[in-house]
Parts: structure tokens; sequence; C-alpha cells
């Protein structure tokens, strides 16, 4: 009978164990140690990105430009061509959580009026950027969104690769990457 019960006893600890490291397994997500602003504005063109539900008419040529407001935050202007061959677009506005270097901004796209509500913020972390601000990954502290960009259409298959690598040493299933059309890897 005590064997039956040491047996319980050590399954059940192996069970728990196992469940909380399934739990504790997943490190949060890393950013980049600080963003200079002014060097991220500009152009840059989705390379791949994690399926999401309000990108589904983008079929290609998707693209965000950022520049500052006014009032010092940032704007956002994301395109992408539909099926019909237009170009849509969505303007939004973006700030930075927390110090003036911060990689951690919030962007809506929601109206003005509703910029009261939490729930109309999204996150966006820079979570890898070259030293040249040239290649960047960004995602949210759930992992839930991925987006790899570069400053032009064709990216560097040796770059895209190693990126890659950095993506999935923070834990992310890089298998749900999917490139956007009209953007190439190039080999140098």
């Amino acid at each position: 009978m005590t064997k039956i019960y040491s047996t319980l006893f050590s399954a059940c600890l192996f069970f728990f164990t196992f469940s909380a490291y399934g739990q504790a397994g997943e490190l949060p997500v890393k950013t980049i140690p600080s963003l200079e602003v002014s060097r991220y504005l500009g152009t840059w063109y989705e390379i791949a990105k994690f399926p999401n539900w309000f990108q589904r008419l983008c079929i290609s040529n998707t693209k965000a430009v950022y520049s500052v407001r006014p009032d010092g935050n940032l704007k956002v202007l994301n395109s992408c061509k539909v099926a019909d061959g237009e170009i849509a677009e969505a303007e939004g506005a973006a700030h930075q959580i927390g110090a003036k270097d911060s990689p951690k901004l919030e962007v809506r796209f929601a109206p003005a009026w509703l910029s009261f509500l939490p729930m109309v913020w999204g996150d966006y972390w820079i979570i890898d950027l070259d030293p040249q601000y040239q290649v960047a990954a960004v995602s949210d502290p759930h992992r839930k969104y991925l987006w790899v960009l570069s400053r032009t259409p064709q990216l560097d298959t040796k770059v895209y690769e190693e990126l890659l690598q950095r993506l999935q040493s923070q834990q992310f299933d890089i298998r749900k990457l999917e490139l956007t059309p009209q953007t190439s890897m190039q080999k140098n």
C-alpha cells in the first residue's frame, strides 16, 4: 500500500512539475534596449507577418510610414494593395510608453475621440532592430502578433534567416510567419 501511495505521489509531483514548467517555461518578450524615434521614422516595408484579422484584405505591397505629428506623437500610415488592385490605407497614431527612448509603443487606428479607451490601443514592441535601423521585428507582450520589416521591399536571405533564429530564441513560432507578396529575399 505504501508503494502505491509513493507511486501516486511521484506521479502527481511529476504532473504538477510538468504543468508548472509548461506555464513558467515561456519567457517574457524582450524588446531592444532603446529606440531613437527620429531614426525609426520613415517607410518600412512588411517582409513577413503572423496572419491577423485586420490585414486579411491585404494581398501585397504592405508598408507603414511613420512621421511626427504636431503634438509630438507619431502618425502611422499603413497601406497595402487589395484584391481589386486598389491601395487601402489606414491612418493611426502612436506614442511611446515610458522613457523617450522606450522601444515600447502603443498604436491606435480608432478615431481620436475614442483614444481615452484603453482597448483601442495596441502594443507595438520593437523586439529586434539592426544598428543601422534597416531591419526590424515588431510584436506584443503575448507573441500574438509579429511583423518583420525592412527599409526596402527586398531583404537579404542571410539577414532574414539570422533574424528568424533570434526570433526563435525569443520563443516565437516562426512557422506561422507568412512572407508578404511583392517583397523578396535576395542573396548577396
